[in-house]
Formats: C-alpha cells, sequence, structure tokens
C-alpha cells in the first residue's frame, strides 16, 4: 500500500502571509523566532514548494550561531533539507509539474512553509516514502554514499569503523557499509546509541566514553586496525583515529561535530601507509554531477527495494522548534531529527 501518491492534484489556495522560523541575529536556538512573513514566489528554473517537513542537521546548530562556511545575510530561515509539494513553477524550469510530491535541498530557507527551490536541488519522492522520511533522506545518504563508494572505494570483507554511529551521517554509513559487505564497528558515547547502531546493521559495538578507542579497536581487529575509518566527530576522537587504522587505511574526514577541527601528523600516514580523504559533498555535486545522480538513483533503487531503512529519531511540530535543534546541543540526536509544518 502506498503510503502517500507520488502526485497531489489538489487547488492550492495561496494567500499573502505564510509562517518561517527565522534567525535575525547569532544566538542559541532561543533566539530564533516563529514569524509570519509575505509568500515567496520562483524565480527562473525554480519551484516553489509547500513544506510539509524539514529536517535538521549539525551545520544548521553552527549556522545560527555564525560558525559555519556559509552565512546568509539576516534574516534567514535555517535548514538546507525539506519534502512536500510543488505548488508554483518559475519560468523555464522543466522535469516537475505542479502537484509533484518532491525532496529538496535549497541550502538555506527550508523551516519554513514554503521555501524555492532550483531544479537541481530538487527530487521527485519515491511512492512508499513519507514526506518526514524524505526531508531527511538526500544529504546524510549521498554524504556516506560517496564516502565509501568513491571517496573510500569500500570493498566487500574489509572493516569499517564508523565514529558518532548513531547520529543522522553515522548511522547511514553503517546501513551503507554493511550492505556493501564490509565488517562494520559502530563506535558511540553511550549504550543506548550504540544498540540504536546495531539495528542498523553493525557487527560490532565499540563504546569511547572511557577515551580508550585504540586499544578496543586494536583487539577486535587482532592488532590490524580498521581499513576505512569514518569520522565525523574529529577532536580526541580523529586523534585516536589515526592510531588503530590498518595498512593502507583510509580515514574519511566528514566533519567536526566535537567542535575541534583536528591535525593529522604526517609521520602517522607513513607509517601506516595510509591517507586521509576528505569527504565534502556539496563541492562534489558541482564538480560531478553525472555521478551525484548515479548515486542518488542507486540509493532510491535500495530505499525501494527495502534494502535501506531511514531512521527519523525525532519529529517536532513547526512552533516546537527550540526542542528539536537543542537535541543537537545536548548530543542526543540518534538518526534524523525533522520538524513538522504540515500533515
Amino acid at each position: 500500500m502506498l503510503l502517500e501518491k507520488n502526485k497531489i492534484n489538489t487547488q492550492v489556495n495561496r494567500g499573502s502571509i505564510m509562517k518561517a522560523i527565522l534567525c535575525k541575529s547569532f544566538g542559541t536556538p532561543e533566539n530564533l523566532v516563529l514569524e509570519e512573513v509575505q509568500d515567496l514566489k520562483p524565480k527562473e528554473g525554480e519551484a516553489l514548494v509547500e513544506v510539509y517537513a524539514a529536517a535538521l542537521n549539525f551545520p544548521d546548530t553552527l549556522q545560527i550561531v555564525g560558525k559555519y562556511q556559509y552565512q546568509p545575510p539576516f534574516p534567514f530561515s535555517p535548514g538546507s533539507e525539506a519534502a512536500g509539494i510543488i505548488i508554483e513553477l518559475g519560468p523555464n524550469i522543466k522535469g516537475f509539474e505542479i502537484g509533484d510530491r518532491v525532496m529538496a535541498i535549497p541550502g538555506v530557507g527550508a523551516m519554513a512553509e514554503q521555501v524555492c527551490v532550483p531544479a537541481s536541488g530538487l527530487r521527485i519522492i519515491p511512492d512508499s516514502m513519507n514526506f518526514k522520511t524524505a526531508s531527511g533522506f538526500p544529504m546524510v545518504y549521498s554524504t556516506s554514499y560517496y564516502a565509501l563508494k568513491q571517496r573510500a572505494n569500500l570493498k566487500p570483507g574489509e572493516t569499517l569503523l564508523v565514529l558518532g554511529a548513531s547520529g543522522g551521517v553515522g548511522v547511514t554509513a553503517v546501513e551503507l557499509g554493511k550492505l556493501m559487505g564490509a565488517q562494520v564497528i559502530a563506535g558511540a558515547s553511550s549504550e543506548e546509541k550504540l544498540q540504536f547502531a546495531k539495528k542498523a546493521g553493525a557487527d560490532f559495538l565499540v563504546n569511547y566514553s572511557d577515551g580508550d578507542l585504540k586499544t578496543k579497536i586494536k583487539e577486535l581487529t587482532k592488532g590490524k586496525g580498521a581499513d576505512v575509518i569514518y569520522d565525523p566527530v574529529g577532536g580526541d576522537l580523529f586523534d585516536q583515529a589515526t592510531r588503530c587504522i590498518n595498512w593502507n587505511g583510509r580515514l574519511l574526514v566528514v566533519g567536526f561535530t566535537s567542535g575541534r577541527i583536528p591535525e593529522y601528523k604526517a609521520n602517522l600516514a607513513l607509517l601506516k601507509g595510509a591517507s586521509m580523504v576528505g569527504v565534502f559533498l556539496g563541492r562534489w555535486m558541482i564538480e560531478e554531477p553525472e555521478a551525484y545522480e548515479t548515486n542518488m538513483g542507486e540509493l532510491f533503487e535500495f530505499f525501494k527495494q527495502g534494502k535501506i531503512k531511514p531512521a527519523v529519531y525525532q519529529s517536532f511540530k513547526m512552533d516546537d522548534f527550540v526542542s528539536a535543534f537543542n537535541i543537537f546541543k545536548e548530543r542526543k540526536v540518534m538518526g534524523k531529527v525533522t520538524l513538522e509544518f504540515k500533515k
């Protein structure tokens, strides 16, 4: 049974006012406001999407405090992922129609009842995928698949260590790594988070809250270390990861949720014959769009075949955005966190 039809054929009654979560100055989530603003109008090559759900990501928490690499002018609505229905098409946009159910990557502005999105940032939602799932699907899955497939060239039988394994990107790395035939070690800071990662297919679980990641990985791998290490955390965990990587290992730099950007000691790369490999999805999408499209097509097929099962950890109502953001602040994220704008 389909959850929602792929195209919604309804008459859209547009007013002149919508609601948006706005950042008017840098600060904590409590500094954000929910206000009425003017309806949007799509420009050339854009579609106007009525947002049903928006996903939160760690960079959103950096952006509202002024610590992200891209800072839009004030006031802005945070959020880089959403899902909803196209309600208006701008000039010269092809491949989409009014009523299409889409997932959207607008870059910024997703936490609002409407968002304008260029055609390159839109994907038709598979029939069996609901809006909450769709809102949090593209960035985490495409990041992890790009990391493991293109950057690490992960091979069946290799050992993959995933740090921050219960987080949005971490749990997808566990899931995809297992699907690609790797032996997966999930690392996290609590037993609750490890059990969450286990449900995604992890073979072994490592609690690194005691600061002894290196010893535990060496014991699990009989002294060899992991072939591929997926690191969205950085900080002290990165330092330890460089010391528990196998010969010809690949250390994937995905992000720095710990708050500290670490440094890689060149002698460790030399002694291990190892590589530190950057994973920057946004740049890759621009540089190699055809490869990105191929990956997205394969991810959709995995979903349709039931090989991947996106995990929405918690969903909040639109006006409870502070609680949604504080899930990240309190380091309680497991899977995706979403905001509901419409049912």
